[in-house]
């Protein structure tokens, strides 16, 4: 106690250096964990978004993710409701689960045929109470941007489509898609109706095809067995789906109605069966009881498990190279406080050679020399530390309360800037030590010097 006294009055004698010192401590620190707060809130947005979109784990059929995306009948997992019975009942796993539900993708060409208009689509089959309930998931406690899907309790025929879907089918009228301007010279068909060919194959008879509304579309797709196939729906509303590329393909219906434009009258399969758990942490146990099932129950299907990072290895790049510019701006920061205070330490050593000497003159050893320039770095880092935080905290409450926004690459609408450093514990512990620890460091090197003093040489010293 009385090493941290005395250690705290020789950082008051200097008191203008001692300042200069904490404030490239405390602007070192701000810097990091605003930063690192920054890095936190985009990495968790993402993670949050993927994970209430897809899940935290999907089964596929071996080979689906790399090669048939655009062949969904050949990699079908058949008797998927089987599969998620034993899933949901499983003693192990029903305790971490929160979603367990199938999904069927495909591909096809929707047309609005009364603008005289078509275009590809990616379409997404899905059982919509269990996708809805699924944006639910918030472990980190983000802003969510999610909307649920608006076709609960609509007809079998229902799609939600993306803005850019409507834009190019021409029913930004119809569906009310702001900012969207189509001239009325489009070389319009004439008729309202689906061609005859186009109805015959979605089995409508020729005076049986829907009254048009605006909104009602047809989309064709190969079956099963390579035929074509079409079925007419409507679109009840267009989405923004945040990312153009995915706005200008996105479809989404009943799972139903996905299986039956895929498989007619057979038996309907999925390509996933996503599974999402109650926390992240829980992948690992999660997967290991899964892989179990496969080996045994479900050995019959080559099944295969993939977690959210391999579906999505955009969100790996960007993590990694958010990490890589913390630990870039870590380091640097780090190298200029630990200059700083080696050099403050360094001149204090100098001005008080004579006081050192005293010291050793009156019996104080090497060590508790050395452990009073010590105790003054970490007194220093320990206050920087302080102040930096505070002064973080301060900043980041700033920040997420100003409205700033900002349009990531691909994304067509504005995310909310926020830094997340309360909220992020591991980040204000791993900040707060790592600057203590340095700060120590760069006090041990002159510390060391001033023990090793000669007494006479330090008494002499002018």
């Amino acid at each position: 106690m009385k090493t941290f006294s005395l250690a705290l009055r020789n950082l008051l004698r200097n008191r203008r250096r001692s300042l200069t010192t904490l404030l490239a401590m405390v602007i070192g620190l701000t810097a990091i964990l605003l930063f690192g707060g920054y890095r936190s809130n985009i990495t968790y947005g993402m993670e949050t978004g993927i994970v209430q979109a897809n899940g935290h784990l999907q089964i596929q059929h071996q080979g689906y993710f790399l090669e048939g995306g655009d062949n969904p009948t050949a990699y079908g997992i058949a008797d998927y409701q089987h599969i998620v019975d034993v899933i949901r009942r499983d003693p192990v796993l029903s305790p971490m689960l929160t979603m367990v539900t199938p999904t069927l993708q495909l591909g096809g060409l929707a047309g609005n045929f009364s603008a005289g208009v078509s275009r590809s689509v990616f379409a997404v089959g899905v059982v919509v109470p269990e996708r809805n309930r699924m944006l639910n998931w918030n472990d980190y406690g983000m802003q969510s941007y999610a909307q649920p899907l608006p076709l609960n309790g609509s007809s079998p025929d229902a799609v939600v489509i993306g803005e850019g879907v409507a834009r190019k089918l021409k029913l930004c009228k119809a569906l009310q898609i702001p900012d969207c301007k189509q001239e009325d010279t489009l070389n319009l068909a004439t008729g309202s109706a689906a061609p005859s060919d186009i109805a015959a194959l979605s089995a409508l008879e020729e005076g049986n095809i829907p009254k048009e509304n605006g909104t009602r579309i047809e989309m064709l797709a190969a079956t099963s067995h390579g035929a074509p196939n079409v079925a007419s729906l409507s679109v009840v509303k267009a989405k923004n789906m945040g990312i153009k590329a995915l706005d200008d393909v996105y479809m989404a219906m009943h799972l139903q109605q996905a299986q039956k434009l895929i498989y007619g009258d057979s038996a309907g399969q999925v390509t996933a069966i996503q599974i999402q758990v109650q926390h992240t942490v829980q992948i690992p146990a999660a997967r290991a009881r899964l892989q179990e099932l496969l080996n045994t129950e479900f050995n019959h299907q080559p099944l295969e498990i993939l977690d959210f990072k391999v579906l999505n290895p955009m969100y790996v790049q960007t993590v990694q190279f958010m990490n890589s510019m913390f630990g870039f701006i870590s380091i640097l920061i780090g190298v200029i406080v630990l200059f700083t205070i080696g050099n403050t330490m360094s001149t204090a050593v100098v001005e008080r050679t004579v006081e050192i000497g005293t010291l050793r003159a009156m019996g104080l050893r090497r060590s508790g020399l050395r452990n009073l320039f010590l105790c003054e770095g970490i007194l220093l880092g320990m206050l920087g530390a302080i102040i930096g935080v505070l002064s973080a905290l301060v900043i980041a409450y700033i920040i997420n309360h100003s409205g700033l926004s900002w349009t990531p690459p691909g994304y067509s609408y504005a995310y909310l800037i926020l830094v997340r450093i309360w909220q992020d514990i591991p980040l204000l512990i791993s900040s707060v030590i790592g600057l203590i620890v340095v700060t120590v460091f760069s006090a041990w090197w002159p510390a060391n010097r001033a023990s090793k003093m000669m007494i006479v040489d330090a008494l002499r010293h002018v």
